[in-house]
């Protein structure tokens, strides 16, 4: 690895990407970037997608940069925290996060029609660049996003809420009938055959 080692972190400067990488100044050792991404990198990326499903995150790690021929090799290890909401009582937690990634990039996208692109297990490591600039702070957001579980949940455990009621049955317990069956499929358990 190069001596070249910088440090992105959450300041004054994440109010714009500052995760811009110009390919002319990657040497030919390759670049090691420190990352820190802290609240601040978070709020804005949910100003940008409300739909984003954490409240808060602090995740490091570092990303190595190195070139082979035109395609640019993008190596990288993130962890840290975030705080999810549980998907069964909705309540906030905060959940390790860490992943391991590689990505090849390529000089500018394919020139084909959506009908005609069919992907294949090699393609899901590869993507493309365009221009002198790669936007680093995309490919980390992705890697992000990826990590993130389908159905977050507090504790394997966790009994959710009450269908009836509301009630956070992690909590406190509530006097509603469980045996109360509200589905169209119902009437099929009482019919003889």
């Amino acid at each position: 690895m190069g001596g070249f080692y910088p440090r992105l972190h959450d300041t004054a400067m994440t109010t714009k990407k500052t995760l811009q990488i110009n390919l002319k100044t990657i040497p030919e050792t390759g670049l090691e970037i420190a990352i820190d991404l802290g609240p601040e990198w978070f709020a804005r990326w949910r100003a940008e997608d409300p739909g984003l499903d954490f409240a808060d995150a602090r995740i490091a790690g570092s990303v190595n940069l190195s070139k082979h021929g035109h395609d640019l090799l993008v190596r990288g290890n993130l962890s840290g925290q975030m705080e999810l909401a549980c998907s069964r009582c909705l309540e906030s937690f905060a959940a390790p996060a860490a992943i391991d990634f590689a990505l090849l990039l390529a000089p500018g996208p394919p020139n084909f029609s959506a009908a005609e692109a069919e992907l294949s297990p090699d393609d899901l490591d590869l993507d493309y660049y365009t221009g002198e600039v790669v936007d680093l702070e995309s490919l980390l957001r992705e890697q992000i996003i990826l990590l993130l579980p389908l159905k977050p949940l507090c504790d394997e455990a966790c009994k959710g809420l009450c269908p009836h009621c509301g009630a956070n049955r992690k909590r406190q317990t509530c006097t509603c009938a469980t045996d109360t069956v509200n589905s169209p499929f119902a009437l099929l358990a009482k019919l003889k055959i």
